[in-house]
């Protein structure tokens, strides 16, 4: 499996982590209806059980992530944004990120798993509405 992304890791994996967490707050807080409703509570009831837990998370799994995505990141075609070749390989870039956090709930407390698994039949439409940012922040520090 390619890790061609861990290096970027080596110097920015504060930023990362600070700048992937307002990813996810901003897409928690675009949802909209009843199923916007419940990511909502499902996401307050998370940072609840354990404040901080967002960032937390994201730190630890950033090398999951990045080595999840190298393969994307190595078959980004030259002068097309990171964003938008993740967003053109949606599905199979959404499961290669899902794959890392369905691991990681099999592990976490009750309450984080629950409100993980009270989400994760809509997760991956999630995971790609948001890989357009995602790739943003990877691409901002990769190319440092």
């Amino acid at each position: 499996m390619s890790t061609s992304l861990l290096p970027v890791l080596d110097d920015n994996r504060e930023a990362m982590t600070s700048d992937f967490t307002d990813v996810i707050d901003a897409e928690v807080k675009k949802q909209s209806g009843l199923s916007g409703t419940a990511v909502k509570a499902a996401y307050s009831a998370a940072q609840k059980v354990k404040p901080g837990v967002v960032a937390s998370a994201t730190n630890k799994m950033l090398p999951d992530f990045l080595t999840a995505l190298s393969p994307f990141w190595d078959s980004k075609p030259a002068g097309t944004p990171f964003g938008e070749h993740l967003a053109s390989n949606g599905d199979a870039a959404a499961e290669a990120l899902l794959a890392v956090t369905d691991g990681r709930a099999a592990s976490a407390p009750s309450g984080l798993a629950k409100a993980y698994k009270s989400l994760r039949g809509k997760a991956k439409g999630y995971v790609i509405d948001a890989l357009p940012p995602v790739g943003g922040v990877i691409e901002k520090y990769a190319a440092r």
